[in-house]
């Protein structure tokens, strides 16, 4: 019985840290109204609609604890990622000579940078 309550709480645990991801900018090259975030029972409460650069790839990261995002340009060197955790935007990847791509900007990386607060 203790093992089925232990097993239980950390099915839990994994189920309420499930996070909410989306892509915000996908590199069109024209700039204008990214992927609307939407408000929920997450970290984010107020709906928003960010605004996206020409060239550039945006992934968010959301759990209910932090919301994360990473950010390059298919034109650009790095990439950069930031949270609500504090520290400010660094850099995240070195991208390839002809810019960032889907390899260095991407949900995984977004992921990672809500959880390295």
């Amino acid at each position: 019985m203790k093992k089925l309550l232990i097993l239980s709480c950390v099915a839990a645990a994994a189920a309420s840290s499930m996070a909410n991801a989306a892509q915000i900018c996908s590199a069109t090259p024209q700039a204008g109204n990214g992927a609307a975030i939407a408000a929920g029972t997450d970290f984010v409460k107020v709906n928003f609609t960010p605004k996206c650069s020409s060239n550039t790839l945006v992934f968010s990261s959301e759990s209910p604890t932090a919301f994360g995002v990473v950010a390059g340009s298919v034109k650009g060197k790095n990439a950069f990622s930031g949270s609500t955790g504090g520290g400010g935007v660094k850099s995240t990847a070195a991208c390839a000579s002809t810019g960032c791509s889907a390899t260095e900007v991407n949900q995984t990386t977004a992921d990672n940078a809500r959880d390295a607060s």
